[in-house]
């Protein structure tokens, strides 16, 4: 979920303002977290009757919106964000079928056969292939590679900052709420949704992406508000609405305690005791997080020539810890130099990563929906629901094409007008 606040937050560091990067990612945490938690009080209800809503065809429409507007969120042209969506949703379909049982991409080597792990995936595009940047620039001074010193600046945001910051907070806090109460949907989905969303609505200039602090607020808005969301369908109606509710679900099971619609009649206790947990957790994340700013922010003073190696270490001990196994190592770094090439090409990482998330969700929906209606493919588009979303989809695709030129030559005329006023005079 992270991911899309490195998007902003790493350029805001490397501008001096990484204290009020944290600052401002602590508090848009807690609006989000906090208003989730009012909105699973009062809308856990209505809510359990939209997710209702959503069938397998429902749920591969909003899959595909969410790839339709990967434009909205890559600098790059639409093709490059294609062709990463594309590579990040072959590396999904690696692993055994789920419902033919026969391997894919495998090619003999049965470490495949349960699939790439995300987390390896995810350390090796983006930790050690800014491990190999570096080393790449090590020698020649330039680049990202220069013991260039990070300023952490003030380790509160501004009033000022906040207010501005504050309608990207409400838009994303509803709009993760919502991609938390679809079950599978999760934290990632919400903050990919609220950073796409907030980069369309509040993009004018061209600054997201470049150290916005919009562009940092909106999706650690959308991602805790999501979490929040998630135990909307895993009390109402069982179903777990991602890894962590899952968890959850079985210890409440443990527990002889069964989730659904006669919860909060049967186990009330239970029910508002943990909502009254949330709260309190709301208040103590802010209440560590914005002391420990100044603590945090500093590890970006390290300069680069200690800190890779460090970030290399953790790397390597932190994915053989999760899985004990030198195969996934060995994938890593594979992944690790895939990412420095695409950076090289300029080809756009978080397509990438978002196929392989979403991959394996959204090739089990149209499978379900295609075996739901015997192979008819009209079924993904039939009902109003999925009509909305595919047409949402279209516009969200096509609509950068068709002004996203238009955009960029009226920003370049406007950058370029107080030079040619002068001129002039």
């Amino acid at each position: 979920p992270a991911l899309m606040t490195t998007l902003d937050g790493y350029p805001m560091a490397k501008q001096g303002r990484a204290g009020e990067a944290l600052a401002l990612s602590g508090v848009a945490s807690f609006v989000g977290a906090f208003f989730a938690t009012w909105g699973l009080v009062f809308l856990a209800p209505l809510l359990v009757k939209v997710a209702l809503l959503f069938g397998p065809a429902e749920y591969f429409a909003l899959f595909a919106l969410a790839f339709a507007t990967l434009g909205g969120i890559s600098s790059t042209n639409q093709a490059k964000a294609a062709f990463a969506a594309a590579l990040g949703l072959g590396i999904a379909m690696i692993g055994v079928d789920g419902q033919t049982g026969v391997p894919r991409f495998a090619f003999g080597e049965v470490h495949l056969y349960d699939g790439i792990d995300f987390l390896v995936a995810i350390v090796g595009l983006f930790a050690l292939s800014e491990v190999f940047i570096f080393l790449e620039h090590r020698g020649d001074g330039s680049g990202e590679g220069k013991d260039a010193k990070v300023g952490i600046g003030r380790i509160t945001p501004s009033w000022s900052l906040l207010r501005s910051t504050s309608p990207a907070m409400a838009r994303s806090t509803v709009l993760g709420f919502i991609a938390g109460v679809l079950p599978g949907a999760g934290a990632s989905l919400g903050s990919f949704l609220a950073y796409t969303v907030e980069k369309q609505i509040s993009d004018k200039k061209g600054t997201f992406g470049k150290g916005d602090p919009r562009g940092v607020a909106a999706p650690e808005a959308g991602n805790n508000a999501a979490a929040g969301g998630a135990l909307v369908p895993m009390l109402a109606l069982g179903v777990p609405g991602s890894g962590t509710t899952a968890v959850l679900l079985a210890m409440l099971l443990a527990l002889n305690i069964t989730p659904g619609p006669l919860l909060f009649q049967q186990n009330p206790d239970v029910v508002w005791g943990l909502i009254a947990a949330l709260f309190i957790a709301n208040f103590m994340l802010l209440a560590m997080n914005i002391p420990m700013v100044g603590l945090f922010a500093r590890v970006l003073m390290i300069p680069p020539k200690f800190l890779m190696p460090i970030v290399a270490m953790i790397s390597f001990v932190g994915i053989y810890g999760i899985s004990g196994s030198t195969f996934d190592l060995l994938v890593m770094v594979i992944f690790g130099v895939l990412g420095w090439v695409l950076r090289k090409l300029d080809v756009p990482l978080v397509p990438v990563i978002l196929g392989i998330l979403l991959g394996n969700l959204m090739e089990a929906n149209l499978r379900r929906a295609m075996t739901i209606s015997d192979g008819d493919w009209t079924v993904l588009f039939t009902s109003p629901l999925a009509i909305i979303l595919w047409t949402i989809a279209v516009v969200g695709f096509v609509l950068p094409i068709l002004v996203g030129k238009r955009i960029k030559r009226r920003m370049h005329m406007a950058e370029e007008e107080p030079g040619g006023a002068t001129s002039v005079d």
